[in-house]
């Protein structure tokens, strides 16, 4: 079992735990079990969500796997799964893509079609997630083409795509160091009317 700071706690010292949080400005710690923090981060970074699924924060978990997962897909799905494709090429550096990438394994996929195509075989899916190519023989680039077809919402796509990587990114940080737990300061009023009892 794992403290709030990261430590190893080993079972017999483990405090009762609350079963309600603390009153505001009490001097009582709110502790958190986040078992083995690097292992949630790992599951978090590999499925939105999962790394708080792991922690058994149930709610937490579902909330950020439907919140992150519906933004990405919901931007995929804006300009025909093309938003999402890895490219590091000489004429194009696709840097949008590694933003993508905190959302794990449902942007894994852009790898792998992209390696295919730098081995010169087809792109599996239809090209979903496969890097624009452009026609030899005519000279027309596909990633014109998307952006004439898909108009605007082919950036609005990315744009989404790239918020759903990086708020998964924030919620691998809320898995790996719990959550953020402010100290509210004292009233001077409430701690002048104990003083004078």
């Amino acid at each position: 079992m794992w403290d709030a700071s990261g430590t190893a706690v080993p079972p017999g010292d483990l405090p009762n735990m609350p079963t309600q949080s603390p009153e505001p400005g009490s001097n009582e710690h709110l502790e958190i079990d986040l078992r083995q923090p690097a292992l949630a981060a790992f599951w978090g970074w590999l499925w939105p969500g999962a790394g708080h699924l792991y922690q058994r924060r149930y709610a937490k978990g579902v909330l950020f796997m439907v919140c992150i997962l519906s933004t990405y897909v919901y931007g995929l799905m804006m300009a025909g799964g093309r938003v999402v494709y890895a490219s590091w090429t000489g004429t194009e550096k696709r840097w949008q893509y590694f933003c993508q990438l905190g959302v794990g394994l449902p942007a894994l996929p852009a790898l792998v079609q992209a390696r295919r195509l730098a081995r010169g075989q087809k792109p599996l899916l239809g090209g979903i997630m496969a890097p624009p190519r452009t026609d030899p023989f005519t000279g027309v680039d596909q990633l014109s083409q998307w952006h004439l077809e898909h108009k605007l919402y082919f950036d609005l796509g990315t744009l989404y795509t790239m918020i759903a990587g990086l708020l998964n990114v924030l919620a691998i940080y809320d898995a790996y160091a719990g959550p953020v737990l402010m100290a509210v300061p004292e009233k001077r009023g409430k701690r002048a009317a104990a003083d004078s009892s």
